[in-house]
């Protein structure tokens, strides 16, 4: 373990060790309520052309080849950052002798393997998440509902709520309708879904 962790921290390896540390923060930070699943996320944006057809950039088709756009953000960074790690180390272990320039050209070959490997390993979670946003998105019925808030939501800043159903709690993003914020355990209205920008809009409840 000692010898594993002196690799991970030493100078070739040090970029792929400090990825896959913010990835490993990130999830702790989830764990504990402090972010969201979707606080980092990225959108395809489709572009119409002049005969009204809709199609994505280049850049939009390589994200989508490797399933970004089509789950989460750090879910896919997950799954990349920690091939990234087990190839650079082993890469470094077996083939260099702690050069630092080789080091840095094995990262190289390690992050666009790793781009490969995140895209297979992420393939079982895209109709998985393409669900949970149709299932979400077709949700209009909890307009009118009380919710629980999970994450402070503010007019500006997106939150977190939950509404209770017979099943598992159904999460929503959020703002509030004013300038006043909502925090976290407070229970909100929901009076409307923004659907441009997927969110619903919620008001300050108080129960009787």
């Amino acid at each position: 373990m000692a010898e594993l962790l002196q690799a991970a921290f030493s100078g070739v390896n040090l970029l792929p060790t400090a990825f896959l540390v913010f990835v490993l923060l990130y999830w702790v930070a989830v764990i504990f309520g402090l972010l969201d699943l979707e606080f980092f996320n990225i959108e395809l944006e489709a572009k119409v052309d002049a005969d009204g057809v809709s199609s994505v950039t280049w850049l939009n088709s390589a994200l989508a080849f490797f399933n970004l756009g089509k789950v989460p953000l750090m879910v896919f960074l997950t799954f990349w950052a920690l091939p990234c790690w087990v190839l650079s180390i082993l890469a470094n272990h077996y083939l260099n002798n702690d050069y630092q320039l080789l080091g840095l050209l094995y990262l190289i070959p390690s992050f666009i393997a790793g781009l490969f490997v995140a895209k297979l390993l992420t393939a079982p979670f895209v109709k998985l998440f393409a669900a949970l946003e149709k299932e979400h998105e077709s949700s209009t019925t909890v307009i009118g509902q009380v919710c629980t808030v999970l994450l402070p939501a503010s007019a500006t800043e997106l939150g977190q709520a939950a509404v209770k159903t017979s099943g598992a709690p159904l999460l929503l993003h959020v703002k509030t309708t004013s300038a006043n914020s909502i925090r976290k355990g407070d229970t909100a209205l929901i009076i409307d879904y923004n659907a441009e920008n997927k969110f619903y809009l919620i008001e300050p409840y108080e129960t009787i």
